[in-house]
């Protein structure tokens, strides 16, 4: 399976599971989406269980923390992360803090749903990577999925938490794994071992890390579609990385990551969304705080810049092999 189809199997999957699960969104009913992830959904469950709504995220996301008040698990979809802000007051002070402003008597199971980050020549509209706003927000989980079979086995995790959580997809990764290297042809899921998926039912925990490559001389802490450009780059370079991918950013696994750095000794972060008060951010500080008697030079980052996302210079501000390759220089040069 790509990706598409593999949210699409967790969707369906959950939605024979359990009746109530439901799909909600613009275009997502009948239409199947505009990356066609929740296709075939409403003729096989129905105009009650997979239906569009209105061009209103914050009415989406609203309606939603009601539905999952009242005993329902919505899964609504922001078309596109870039539309998520005007959803952000209901997600902040209405399904973060439900559970706790309740006591506990009342919960919001949500899993919103949107595409997010670049690489695809959508501009400063269509290529945002808001994640770091989120994981700010006490009270919600949030998770990025870097593969098919991750992405199944983490949606299916998320929908049946019984707390609200931000599931991000990359984009640039529904039809397969991405190098960075936007003039070289493109790569499909049919050749990874990460695109066999099975058909069935099966979860991937929250907060648990995957190590994409197992390594020595450095630890890169990467998510979403900075796995596989980092995994191409020290693959050229040579060099004996461990990469991480952190699938969760909330809850994260910070264990992983210690054990990680502890190793290598150097760390490196990479992430596409802007560089000020990006998650990189609060990685540094953790293991900063965890490991500094354990490194052997400064932390490097990796990130997009503090600037509205470029169409014309798309390539220039992408966190891509040239970027990364320069990172890797300074931080291995003692080693």
């Amino acid at each position: 399976m790509n990706m598409i189809q593999a949210i699409n199997s967790a969707m369906d999957v959950m939605m024979g599971r359990d009746p109530n699960v439901i799909v909600m969104g613009e275009d997502v009913g009948y239409f199947g989406g505009v990356f066609r992830a929740t296709a075939g959904l409403q003729a096989k469950y129905g105009k009650t269980r997979a239906f569009d709504t209105p061009i209103t995220e914050c009415g989406i996301i609203g309606v939603a923390i009601g539905m999952g008040a009242y005993g329902l698990r919505p899964v609504p979809e922001i078309q596109f992360a870039d539309y998520i802000y005007p959803a952000l007051d209901q997600l902040v002070s209405e399904a973060a803090r439900l559970r706790y402003r309740s006591g506990g008597e009342f919960t919001a199971p949500i899993t919103v749903r949107s595409p997010f980050g670049g690489g695809i020549f959508g501009g400063q509209t269509h290529s945002q990577s808001p994640e770091g706003i989120f994981t700010h927000v006490c009270g919600v989980k949030t998770v990025i999925p870097a593969t098919p079979y991750d992405a199944k086995g983490l949606l299916i995790a998320a929908i049946e938490d019984n707390d609200p959580v931000l599931f991000f997809e990359p984009k640039r990764l529904y039809n397969g794994p991405f190098n960075g290297y936007w003039d070289r042809p493109a790569q499909n899921w049919s050749q990874h071992p990460a695109g066999d998926v099975p058909t069935g039912y099966y979860r991937i925990d929250l907060g648990k890390a995957r190590i994409a490559r197992a390594g020595e001389a450095l630890t890169i802490l990467a998510y979403g579609t900075m796995v596989h450009v980092c995994e191409a780059v020290v693959a050229e370079a040579g060099v004996d990385a461990e990469i991480i991918d952190l699938r969760t950013l909330v809850p994260l696994d910070i264990d992983a990551i210690e054990v990680s750095v502890k190793k290598t000794g150097r760390c490196m972060i990479v992430h596409e969304a802007t560089r000020t008060g990006g998650f990189g951010a609060e990685l540094s500080a953790l293991v900063q705080e965890r490991c500094f008697y354990h490194l052997e030079a400064p932390i490097e980052r990796v990130t997009g810049f503090d600037t509205p996302y470029p169409h014309s210079l798309e390539w220039a501000y992408f966190p891509g092999p040239v970027r990364i390759g320069e990172a890797l220089k300074k931080i291995m040069k003692d080693a």
